[in-house]
């Protein structure tokens, strides 16, 4: 999951200008009703027979790091079909709230295309450079937050003044706003404390987080920061003498 505490920006983005993230939003909800983990589908059974078809569905499409980085093809795609993978409800919809938050205005700002290939690109790297740190684990990791960590990475530098509500539960979910440029690198910071405490085998892939923020930020740094321009001073009229 993304975090444990949820936010949301003073704007809003109409629906049509950001079709990219409301419809992978919606993809990754009907993926999660329709598989084993929500437990609407009765071809799954139940029980222990859920229990082990959620089991076999996580391990085609989710990223075990072991078999990524022995290179077979099939693994080589679980990167990118485990953002579309989620684990239970929490796990989903804790997710969607930040791509919901976070995701239209960065769109709006890149364009829906190149938004597109950033979302599943930068995904794509967070999940690889979690398995890379986990080179022997064979534990499955599924889940869109790599993903909508890059979103957060490029949101910070694209709207560093974005003013964020955010609720805190250490802080009894008082609701603060504050500005994206103070929000968004805390929210790094617990997950670079959290990484450092967290166990091997399942739970919060916090590494994943941070490198889908790092490889966000950079990629809106190189694609969007303004050339620096040299100021050419206008020529002198003539039979005027220049400084």
């Amino acid at each position: 999951m993304i975090g444990n505490w949820s936010t949301t920006v003073g704007r809003t983005v109409r629906a049509q200008s950001a079709p990219v993230t409301y419809g992978l939003i919606v993809l990754c909800c009907v993926i999660f009703v329709i598989g084993p983990a929500s437990g609407f589908n009765p071809t799954y059974g139940t029980g222990d027979e859920l229990l082990v078809a959620q089991r076999a569905y996580f391990r085609r499409w989710g990223v075990v790091p072991a078999d990524l980085l022995s290179g077979t093809p099939g693994a080589l795609l679980t990167p990118a079909t485990a953002l579309f993978i989620h684990g239970s409800w929490l796990h989903l919809l804790g997710n969607m709230l930040f791509f919901y938050v976070f995701g239209a205005m960065a769109e709006e700002r890149m364009g829906h295309f190149e938004f597109a290939l950033f979302y599943v690109g930068c995904g794509y790297l967070a999940l690889v450079g979690y398995a890379i740190a986990n080179s022997t684990s064979e534990q499955t990791l599924v889940g869109a937050s790599g993903a909508i960590s890059a979103v957060l990475g490029a949101f910070l530098y694209l709207f560093p003044k974005a003013r964020v509500t955010s609720l805190f539960p250490f802080l009894f979910f008082l609701p603060l706003r504050f500005p994206a440029w103070i929000v968004l690198p805390f929210w790094a910071a617990l997950q670079w404390l959290a990484a450092g405490r967290s166990p091997s085998g399942p739970g919060v892939a916090y590494l994943a987080h941070l490198v889908g923020f790092s490889v966000g930020f950079l990629y809106a740094w190189v694609r969007f920061r303004q050339p620096t321009r040299v100021k050419v001073p206008a020529a002198a009229p003539e039979g005027e003498n220049q400084p």
